[in-house]
């Protein structure tokens, strides 16, 4: 039995994530954390105020699902607590993915940071990294709910840093060239020119638009208002993450 520790088990996608530890037959799900909801109950166990506490339970891998803000501190806390973590939260920057990684090889346990967990996202990476190596030229348009926060999201980021492993891309224009306002042009996320969408009616998304001379192609995925997807993806990284040392980035690399 892997023995999990969920924080953010009361939100969107830890509810059913949870619910679904329980429900597998190698998964035990023995402790969680939602500040808001302290000593409450969730079956058998009391849920836990702070990730400190809930670390004091013997648990194999922590699973954070709880915000930008909070997600680095959680994390680092669980690594060097000895615990394998999958790392659900958007808002990492690449500096707190490299801060994590070094504590993470130093306590020798694997963290799984995926910036989303459902198929139909992680083929558009594989698909987008193939372009990267025919097509030079791109650009990241990421799409979410209004009240999202962090920009650009953990998926756009994530593209982007995997981008960089096939090539750097061509700007044809330098953007501090650009007449007029250079902010519209977006931001420089590990290279790759990006822009957050944040309007009402949306779930999440993210779309890249390759172009060249004659010809262009688009990559665009949509997540719908349920968890199911995020919830799979999870389970399999759960089951998968204490393969690994130090961070790994990309759904695609579990398929």
């Amino acid at each position: 039995m892997i023995r999990v520790c969920v924080a953010g088990v009361t939100g969107w996608v830890g509810q059913p994530l949870a619910a679904a530890i329980e429900a597998a037959d190698d998964l035990d799900l023995v402790a969680a954390v939602a500040r808001r909801a302290r000593g409450e109950s969730l079956g058998r166990l009391t849920i836990s105020g702070s990730v400190e506490e809930a670390l004091a339970v013997p648990s194999d891998v922590f699973v954070d699902y709880t915000s930008a803000v909070a997600v680095k501190d959680n994390v680092l806390a669980a690594v060097r607590a000895g615990r394998h973590a999958v790392i659900g939260s958007s808002g990492l920057t690449d500096d707190a993915v490299r801060e994590i990684d070094e504590a993470a090889r130093s306590a020798k346990v694997g963290v799984l940071a995926i910036g989303n967990f459902a198929i139909t996202a992680a083929l558009l990476q594989r698909f987008a990294l193939e372009a990267a190596q025919h097509l030079s030229s791109w650009e990241i348009i990421d799409s979410a709910y209004a009240g999202k926060m962090d920009a650009p999201s953990g998926m756009a980021r994530e593209l982007a840093a995997r981008l960089t492993e096939v090539r750097s891309p061509d700007v044809e224009v330098p953007v501090e060239k650009t007449v007029g306002d250079v902010t519209a042009r977006g931001a420089t996320v590990n290279q790759s020119r990006t822009h957050s969408i944040r309007l009402p009616g949306y779930t999440i998304g993210l779309e890249i638009r390759f172009g060249r001379q004659d010809e262009r192609l688009t990559l665009s995925y949509d997540g719908g208002p349920g968890a199911t997807p995020y919830v799979e993806g999870t389970l399999l990284a759960i089951r998968r993450v204490r393969e690994f040392i130090g961070v790994t980035r990309g759904m695609d690399r579990l398929l």
